[in-house]
């Protein structure tokens, strides 16, 4: 039972064969405010490798853990980033990629690691209004990385 004298905590638990450290070290690379908070290792000993890797990005809480490879990773579960510039997306779109990632569509990829991340411009929901959905959606659904200025082209016909 919690202790009714603590909030409680939510976090997201990623589940990694074993690169849960060098995973959490690309994502806290990619945001101002993140950190690796805590690395617990296998049998207190860092040179056997990380077991659990906590970390933050941008506030939200994450752990790493190195399951090893019975369960994997899959875009069922997404982190989402809401970016304001193309320069941004183009930035976390890159890093994100480089090493392995796989693009998929319409803001969607997969890092090396097999996690899934959705970079997503903060015009899209202004976009997406009811008189021109049709066409901004008709324009991202053929996109890989998103475009600004080819999903504002679309919304004005």
């Amino acid at each position: 039972m919690l202790d009714p004298k603590q909030d409680p905590e939510i976090s997201t638990c990623l589940w990694f064969d074993d690169q849960a450290e060098p995973a959490a070290r690309l994502y806290c690379s990619l945001f101002d405010d993140a950190e690796i908070t805590n690395i617990s290792y296998k049998g207190r000993d860092p040179a056997a490798g990380a077991f659990m890797v906590a970390f933050t990005l941008i506030g939200q809480k994450y752990w790493g853990l190195n399951g090893g490879p019975h369960c994997k990773l899959s875009p069922a579960a997404s982190i989402s980033v809401t970016v304001d510039t193309q320069a941004e997306v183009d930035r976390l779109w890159a890093a994100l990629l480089s090493g392995g990632g796989v693009e998929s569509r319409c803001g969607w990829l997969t890092d090396p690691f097999g996690l899934s991340w959705q970079i997503i411009p903060r015009a899209l929901p202004r976009l997406l209004t009811a008189d021109r959905s049709g066409r901004v959606m008709q324009a991202m659904m053929g996109m890989v990385k998103l475009d600004i200025a080819a999903l504002e082209a679309a919304a004005r016909g």
